[in-house]
């Protein structure tokens, strides 16, 4: 019998959620075929089989989240079935495949609670480390549990995120801990522009001009050491509304496309972000990002979040007529509102200031 784990999965993902397996127990399967979809923080991966063989087992169901090194299904070599097995003794060729699993410990065992209330609060479905203990010399009280069931309750039920949503949600998590923001706000005057203009493709050729003139902001920072590293190319990170949560693809070296071939790559990213069908590399190493909450039909400015090891992030929100100054006189005119949040650990005022003004001189050109 063959035990396959769950193997590494790289970019140090630590766990992913079974979406669909493609066998079932009893069917053959042959080496290389997908085997299990899986989804990580990052995108859906077919998981082929290391092996031939016949499934004997599977492990967990589909939605089940599972860490790096779970048991998830077990072969039977060919003519295994027909062997036998003596009682008592391990079969010569059980192996296992993959990185052993080592089951996580419990966030539960530091926690100071009588043997009673561990029984109540596991009946009641409380999380003891989830408490603020109110008990002498920390300890967890039976009122403490109830409490939290009687929360809990009212509430409803709760949804534990996957996928996309967790991802983003500990993404948040890390910039908040991390990045010290500023926002500057500005708008754009395209008045100019073409009726049915790619709004989404001027704004990545204006932060690729914004780039050149101050490259300060297409960077990485490294908070622990202190550095800086400064990109030649501009990487840039496109949010897209997932509906689930929020996923950035990469547009890799987005100043080397004209404006046909930057649609079509726009839409390639887009289709396969919406498919979940992303490789790794298409969702890491952005340099700068990009969020066009515009195009949602809401939102004029936002202090958006820096996503380390970047510095900055751009917004581009609901383009909208409005009353202007012009040469000592009023005009309507369509108004781009454009938003621009730092790390202002490694981004001065004055980089922000000029990255900005590159930004909207680009966006206010006619063509």
């Amino acid at each position: 019998m063959n035990t396959f784990h769950l193997p590494d999965l790289g970019e140090g993902l630590q766990e992913a959620e079974i979406i669909e397996w493609h066998v079932g127990v009893g069917d053959a399967v042959v080496a290389d075929q997908p085997l299990v979809s899986v989804e990580t923080d990052k995108a859906v991966v077919e998981v082929p089989s290391p092996s031939s063989g016949r499934v004997a087992r599977i492990y967990v169901e589909a939605g089940t989240v599972v860490t790096i090194g779970a048991p998830l299904i077990d072969f039977e070599e060919v003519g295994e079935a027909d062997a036998g097995t003596v009682v008592g003794e391990i079969p010569r060729n059980s192996r296992t495949i993959g990185k052993p699993f080592v089951p996580p410990a419990s966030k539960s065992r530091g926690i100071k609670a009588t043997p009673s209330v561990r029984e109540l609060a596991r009946k009641l479905g409380v999380d003891l480390a989830k408490l603020d203990p109110s008990g002498r010399d920390g300890a967890v009280t039976s009122r403490d549990v109830e409490r939290a069931a009687g929360m809990s309750a009212q509430a409803g039920p709760a949804e534990t995120l996957r996928g996309v949503r967790r991802a983003m949600a500990r993404k948040m998590a890390r910039s908040h801990a991390e990045v010290v923001p500023a926002t500057l706000h500005d708008e754009a005057d395209v008045e100019e522009w073409e009726e049915g203009a790619d709004v989404t493709g001027r704004m990545v050729r204006a932060i690729v001009a914004a780039c050149r003139a101050e490259p300060a902001l297409n960077a990485w920072y490294d908070g622990v050491c202190e550095s800086r590293k400064v990109h030649e190319t501009v990487d840039l990170g496109i949010a897209l509304d997932a509906g689930d949560g929020l996923l950035v693809p990469i547009l890799k070296d987005a100043g080397k496309w004209d404006q046909n071939g930057l649609r079509r790559q726009l839409e390639r990213l887009k289709e396969r972000a919406m498919a979940r069908k992303l490789a790794p590399e298409e969702l890491t190493g952005a340099s700068i990002s990009l969020s066009n909450f515009g195009v949602l039909g809401a939102g004029r400015h936002a202090t958006m979040v820096v996503l380390p090891p970047q510095v900055a992030i751009v917004g581009a929100g609901r383009i909208v007529p409005r009353v202007v100054a012009r040469d000592g006189q009023s005009h309507v005119r369509r108004m781009l509102p454009l938003s621009l949040t730092i790390d202002h650990r490694a981004v001065t005022g004055g980089e922000a200031a000029r990255f900005l003004a590159a930004m909207r001189a680009d966006l206010e050109m006619s063509d």
